[in-house]
C-alpha cells in the first residue's frame, strides 16, 4: 500500500493507530508539536521530537525534517516531524489525515482537501468537521466509525479509579523522583513541582500501591491541573512498555475506516 497516511499526534493512543496502520501496510507519517506532553512515554512515538528517535514495540519512528521523510519511510521506519499546523499536507499528497491529537474541541480545517479525514474522540461531528469520527471511550461502543454525528461526549473524569490520574498541584517545573515501570507503595513521593515565582515544591505521591504508567519529562513545566502521571494498580511493569487494548482498538476503527473509504467508496 503505497498511500500516505498523516497522523496529527503521537501520545500513546495516537501510536496505537500508528502501529495498526504500519503493521498493516500503510506508510505513517507523525507530526506533533515541538514539546509533545505525552504521559505514557514508553509506548508514545512523540518521544522522537526529544530523543530523536524512540521505539514502540517493534516499530521505530525517527524526528525528520520534510527531505527525510521519504528516506526514513524507505527503512521501514515512522517520520516524526515537529509541524503542529500540519503544513507537511502542502509538500506531500497524502491519502487519508488522522487528527488524534485529542484535544476535545472543534478542530480548525486542515490546509488542504484530502480523501479521508479522520477525527477521534470528541471535539468532531461528521460530516461537519470529518468525514468519520472513531469512538475513543471505553465500553461497547470503543473503536466504532461513526460516518454520521460525533462520538460520546467527554465525561470529565478518567476511566477507572480517578485517583490513578496524577495532576500538577501548582505552576512550575516538574521534578521527578520515579522513573516509569517502577513499583510504588502507597503515599510514596513520584515527583516534586519547583515554583518558578516563589522559592517552594510542591509533592507527588502515589495514591495507592501500583506500577508507574506515565510521567512527563523530567524538567518540564507545568500548569496547576496538568495531567502529569499515571499509576496502574495491576502494578506489572511489563504493561508499560505495550500499547494499550484501548488504542489498539480504536487503531483498529481507523484501518475499518480507510479500507471502507477505499473499496466501498463511502465518501
Amino acid at each position: 500500500m503505497n498511500e500516505l497516511i498523516l497522523l496529527r499526534g503521537g501520545g500513546d493512543l495516537a501510536s496505537g493507530v500508528a502501529l495498526r496502520l504500519h503493521h498493516a501496510g500503510f506508510r505513517v507519517v507523525i507530526t506533533e508539536l515541538p514539546r509533545p506532553l505525552a504521559v505514557r512515554r514508553s509506548v508514545s512515538f512523540s518521544e522522537a521530537v526529544y530523543d530523536g528517535q524512540t521505539t514502540v514495540e517493534d516499530v521505530t519512528a525517527r524526528l525528520v525534517t520534510p527531505d527525510q521523510v521519504e528516506s526514513t519511510l524507505s527503512r521501514g521506519e515512522i517520520p516524526v516531524l515537529a509541524d503542529p499546523n500540519a503544513d507537511i499536507l502542502l509538500r506531500f499528497t497524502f491519502y487519508a489525515v488522522i487528527d488524534a491529537r485529542l484535544t476535545k474541541s472543534r478542530p480548525q480545517p486542515i490546509p488542504v482537501p484530502v480523501p479521508l479525514h479522520v477525527g477521534l474522540g470528541p471535539g468532531f461531528l461528521a460530516p461537519r468537521d470529518c468525514h468519520a469520527v472513531i469512538e475513543t471511550r471505553r465500553g461497547h461502543t470503543l473503536g466504532r466509525v461513526l460516518w454520521q454525528g460525533e462520538s460520546a461526549s467527554d465525561s470529565g473524569q478518567p476511566e477507572g479509579d480517578p485517583r490513578r490520574v496524577l495532576r500538577s498541584n501548582d505552576n512550575g517545573v516538574l521534578i521527578a523522583h520515579s522513573t516509569i515501570g517502577d513499583h510504588l507503595e502507597a503515599g510514596q513521593l513520584i515527583a516534586e513541582i519547583q515554583s518558578k515565582i516563589e522559592n517552594r515544591k510542591s509533592e507527588i505521591h502515589s495514591p495507592f500501591e501500583g506500577v508507574l504508567r506515565g510521567l512527563l519529562r523530567d524538567g518540564m513545566d507545568v500548569t496547576r491541573g496538568l495531567k502529569l502521571g499515571d499509576v496502574d494498580p495491576r502494578d506489572d511493569p511489563v504493561l508499560c512498555r505495550l500499547v494499550s487494548d484501548k488504542a489498539l482498538a480504536v487503531g483498529g476503527g481507523v484501518l475499518e475506516a480507510i479500507l471502507t473509504a477505499r473499496h466501498f467508496q463511502k465518501i
